[in-house]
């Protein structure tokens, strides 16, 4: 009986390591046939950018949502809504920009802003949107700390997700009770803008009440004592007169109204690492002011680079888009003031903000991306547009009844150049607001419980999301070159080559549901794996097709890696 146990037990230590080797080289089998996805590298020129206003996106922090006695009943949606940094970050971390296909986003102005309400002849207003700077130095407390700053750009980037901050060198914010003019040698209050010149369109104001820096100017002047007195009481005043020092050593600079502010606002990628600009009203600025913030922002990313070298992202470097109000992908590289002709990509900006999209919106898909296509290999080769069909201050966006949303996602993620997503894009958030007067109407507070609730709002999220990731994924989309395939049905390539790295796409378009045939011949060769990321169907091409049979009229091919 005991010689019959030992065996039993020799036989169950034999039998238990061969199935243990069995499950380790099954194990080692499976990792060996997994290969590495191939790395997509950043790039600007395709990036898919969501904008959001800090203060009506989430609100994380209820706790700040007052503050300076901001408590006058205003007009409709034009007070402070609890929107904050806190929530901007709750979303990161819980992937709502990942699914959606996002890789930067773009945040309104978070200084802090003037302290009392004004009347621009649309309501009582306070300054929620950000665009209405008190001081350059501080964070408004509505929008949060410093500290929610730096949370908010380290969760971004662990995400592989980029942080562009908007900024103002334009103008100051109204003057009102608790919010005095800034002094005459920093600032102009006339006259009012009348843009049919050059001049006429950069020193002036651009609206009644909303003191004109004078960015033109190169007289050094004094600090206000409202600003001073203001550190003072913070206790902050000789940290920022120190390094107010530093910088204008450094740089050689006057101490001219433009040199402060630049300085203030390039802190924030010195202390961040934010990775980039959008920038305000560039048309109303000489131009040479952003070749000046342009070199000071690049300084400071790179400073901030070596300081943190396990936090860089990759090797790109400071991006600035500007919005130069009413620019068009057709006029290349230059803007027509009628007297002068500008040229802002020459003074820093990698791209535009393009103005022209929504008009070209209803046109065949073949004839937008055809043209986006053949403008950005030509006349604007090495720079790029960031394209948008919705925005916070465009009282004509291309949908305004959200009729159309996944047309409007065709059209927004497929067409060459980078994107612009306005949030609640994706969710089809309501552009028009019974009582809001102006561009109040476009900035209701983000639908997240129609989007938790109404299965409609989730099925258009859906395509956004599928559409957000192919783009992510896939350079080419964005910063490739377009060629079309097939005119019925609907078929386009797209191709990116950059060094070692090629990336290769087909789209189909307006499919017909059910089974469907899709060429891609000359661009895949018989054999090859493609992947429909929309289905989620693998298909072998052959004889110049791959076949479909699913309910979807659109088809996002790539290759199986």
């Amino acid at each position: 009986m005991k010689k019959l146990l030992v065996l039993m037990s020799i036989l169950s230590i034999l039998f238990g390591c061969r199935e243990a080797k069995k499950e380790q080289q099954a194990t080692e089998q499976v990792v060996e046939e997994q290969s590495p996805k191939k790395e997509v590298p950043f790039v600007w020129e395709g990036a898919n950018i969501y904008f959001l206003l800090t203060d009506r996106f989430n609100n994380g922090n209820p706790d700040n949502d007052i503050n300076f006695d901001r408590t006058e009943d205003t007009a409709i949606l034009r007070g402070f809504e609890g929107g904050d940094l806190q929530g901007v970050t709750q979303k990161i971390r819980e992937g709502y920009f990942t699914d959606l296909g996002i890789n930067a986003i773009w945040l309104t102005p978070l200084v802090e802003q003037i302290h009392g309400a004004t009347d621009e002849g649309s309501g009582k207003t306070y300054g929620y949107h950000g665009y209405w700077a008190k001081d350059w130095t501080a964070l408004d407390p509505n929008f949060g700390t410093r500290k929610d700053l730096e949370n908010m750009v380290k969760a971004a980037h662990a995400k592989g997700i980029r942080i562009l901050l908007d900024v103002v060198l334009n103008h100051t914010g109204p003057v009102t009770e608790k919010d005095p003019a800034w002094p005459d040698d920093w600032v102009r209050t006339g006259p009012k803008c009348d843009f049919t010149s050059y001049e006429t369109t950069t020193e002036c104001t651009l609206v009644e009440n909303l003191p004109d820096v004078l960015t033109e100017s190169n007289e050094s002047v004094e600090l206000p004592d409202a600003l001073l007195a203001k550190w003072k009481e913070e206790g902050r005043l000789s940290q920022e007169l120190d390094e107010l020092q530093l910088f204008f050593e450094r740089t050689g600079y006057p101490r001219a109204p433009r040199y402060y502010i630049i300085k203030w606002l390039t802190d924030y990628i010195n202390d961040f690492g934010v990775d980039g600009f959008r920038v305000d009203t560039v048309k109303h600025v000489n131009e040479n002011a952003w070749a000046d913030l342009h070199k000071e922002a690049n300084y400071a990313f790179e400073m901030w680079k070596k300081k943190h070298p396990d936090h860089i992202l990759d090797n790109n470097p400071f991006y600035m888009v500007g919005e130069v109000y009413d620019y068009g992908i057709s006029g290349g590289r230059e803007f027509d003031f009628g007297d002068k002709k500008v040229d802002y990509f020459n003074y820093g900006f990698k791209s535009l903000i393009n103005f022209e999209l929504k008009d070209d919106g209803m046109k065949e898909y073949e004839t937008i991306f055809k043209k986006y296509s053949s403008l950005l290999n030509t006349k604007l080769k090495g720079k790029s547009v960031l394209n948008y069909l919705t925005s916070h201050d465009d009282a004509s966006p291309f949908d305004k009844e959200r009729k159309k949303p996944y047309r409007t996602a065709n059209v927004l993620l497929l067409t060459p150049g980078a994107s612009q997503v306005y949030y609640g894009d994706e969710t089809s958030r309501t552009l028009t607001i019974e009582g809001a007067e102006g561009d109040a109407t476009l900035r209701s507070f983000m639908n997240w419980e129609e989007l938790d609730s109404l299965a409609n709002v989730q099925k258009i999220h859906e395509h956004w999301q599928k559409l957000g990731q192919f783009r992510r994924n896939h350079p080419a989309i964005g910063a490739g070159r377009h060629k079309r395939i097939s005119k019925s049905p609907y078929v386009f390539s797209r191709t990116y080559v950059d060094g070692d790295y090629r990336d290769k796409v087909v789209v189909g378009l307006d499919l017909p549901t059910g089974k469907k045939s899709l060429s891609v011949k000359g661009f895949f060769g018989d054999g090859t794996k493609l992947y429909d990321t929309y289905s989620g169907t693998e298909v072998t091409v052959t004889k110049g097709k791959v076949l479909l049979d699913n309910a979807f009229d659109m088809a996002l091919l790539e290759l199986v890696e």
